[in-house]
């Protein structure tokens, strides 16, 4: 049985920086690709960053240059950096393992940026 369950979310204040982990459990991440999604209030889920079972990686444009995301196959472990948090990043970020519409998810962890 595949979980994903993510931590590291929080309250942050504006220029501030979080690291988002996603740990997995029942298969292996390196075999699939990985993304991060947020989710705002009244807005869709959309897509921040990916990484393939490659090692290539995705951003969304709102987040190039201040986001990273890596994984630690030792850990089965997927991470998003972020760095110069601006209050429009505050949403729920989940983790996804496969693809959004027949892959997993986890429970999501809320990040806030504000001063």
């Amino acid at each position: 049985q595949v979980q994903l369950v993510e931590s590291g979310g929080g309250l942050v204040q504006p220029g501030g920086s979080l690291r988002l982990s996603c740990a997995a459990s029942g298969t292996l991440i390196v075999i699939y690709t990985m993304a991060w999604y947020r989710q705002a209030p009244g807005k869709q889920r959309e897509l921040v960053a990916g990484i393939t079972s490659s090692g290539r990686t995705n951003y969304a444009d709102s987040v190039k240059g201040r986001f990273t995301i890596s994984r630690d196959v030792a850990k089965n472990t997927v991470y998003l950096e972020m760095n110069s948090l601006k209050p429009e990043d505050t949403a729920a970020y989940y983790c996804n393992l496969g693809s959004p519409t027949l892959g997993y998810w986890g429970q999501g962890t809320q990040v806030t940026v504000s001063s």
